[in-house]
């Protein structure tokens, strides 16, 4: 199990006004297995309801354009798990997001409804060697070279214990290169992702510069931004480590992932965002992925060409602050950035 998982974002979160039109809001956010599941609809009469509209509950999986369950609804209290009993009965559904529509209009943001499973541990492991890494605490030695070393999962026993739900939010980052505004990704990385929010709701990433800037691998191609200590030194963290999840979100331009020391359950506050996905494809699999920036990418860039001397900038950006921000109603919101197209060369003239 992790040493610890900080898994409580205060109802802030939840019951924060999200859309002048309306939305679905939790009563609490942890529901226990098989219970009920009290949620709040309330709509404005702007929000495509003359009366005669219909309004529902709508199941979606994350990239899915059509719900996979509806149900409808009426202004006022309901309950999330009679009208949808699969919630219960499919523990293996993953992470659903239950979107208002009244009409044919998506109304606010959705609410997350993440499955409470136990989570497999990772560790770095060498067949060769017969030993998992470990750093001996008295020589300083390391068990194996953790480079050679396969990253493996190890299953806690089975449970299935309820239902975490919140309003989801994306993630203003204001630094004095401009803003960056995120989208988690809860369906690859929930307990990462609850995480970031802990930290963004709590003030941590306030005034704390980009610590790393790695314009370019050995091989030429864009790399890192990183920041999220606040000594600005690179060992420093929230004063406690989660553990490394399983996330297939691949490393790409504008996607957000975690920085962690060898022991791969190390990860804490600092993140690094991805400057290509040609210098970052390594990272697949071996750090967790946990969110892809929807605007904003010329900051990146501009991060990105920051001065350095070695890895360390010599005017480091800030980090100014980290807001959480209402998601847009489900499949309506901006898609993920991509790497802008370098200029063209001009043609050299002949002479």
């Amino acid at each position: 199990m992790p040493r610890m998982m900080v898994t409580r974002v205060s109802l802030l979160i939840m019951s924060a006004s999200a859309c002048a039109l309306g939305q679905v809001t939790p009563d609490r956010m942890y529901y226990g297995v098989g219970r009920a599941v009290p949620m709040t609809v309330r709509w404005a009469t702007d929000a495509g309801n003359d009366g005669q509209s219909e309004a529902r509950v709508e199941l979606f999986r994350f990239g899915g354009e059509s719900p996979v369950a509806s149900a409808p609804v009426t202004a006022g209290a309901i309950n999330m798990g009679s009208l949808f009993p699969t919630l219960w009965a499919d523990v293996s559904a993953g992470v659903l997001y239950a979107q208002l529509t009244v009409g044919e209009m998506r109304v606010g943001p959705p609410v997350v409804l993440r499955p409470l499973h136990s989570p497999s541990r990772a560790m770095l492991y060498s067949p060769e060697a017969g030993r998992p890494y470990y750093l001996d605490p008295v020589t300083k030695v390391e068990s194996i070279d953790p480079k050679k070393g396969e990253l493996i999962y190890i299953p806690d026993p089975p449970a299935f214990t309820g239902i975490c739900a919140y309003v989801e939010k994306h993630v203003e980052l204001n630094t004095t290169a401009g803003t960056i505004e995120l989208m988690l990704r809860p369906d690859q990385a929930p307990n990462t992702a609850m995480n970031f929010m802990h930290l963004v709701e709590g003030g941590f990433y306030t005034d704390i510069i980009f610590h790393r800037i790695v314009p370019r691998t050995a091989n030429g191609h864009p790399f890192v931004i990183q920041v999220g200590d606040p000594t600005g030194g690179g060992d420093g963290g929230p004063g406690y480590a989660i553990d490394l999840e399983d996330s297939k979100l691949p490393h790409d331009f504008g996607v957000i992932s975690m920085a962690r020391d060898t022991d791969p359950n190390t990860n804490g506050s600092q993140v690094f965002i991805c400057l290509s996905r040609e210098g970052t494809a390594r990272l697949d699999g071996r750090y967790t992925a946990f969110g892809h920036a929807v605007s904003g990418s010329d900051v990146i860039q501009a991060i990105g060409a920051s001065p350095v001397n070695g890895d360390k900038p010599i005017d480091p950006p800030i980090l100014l602050s980290a807001r959480l921000i209402d998601a847009p109603p489900f499949g309506l919101g901006p898609r993920p950035v991509t790497r802008p197209a370098p200029p063209p060369t001009a043609p050299v003239q002949g002479r």
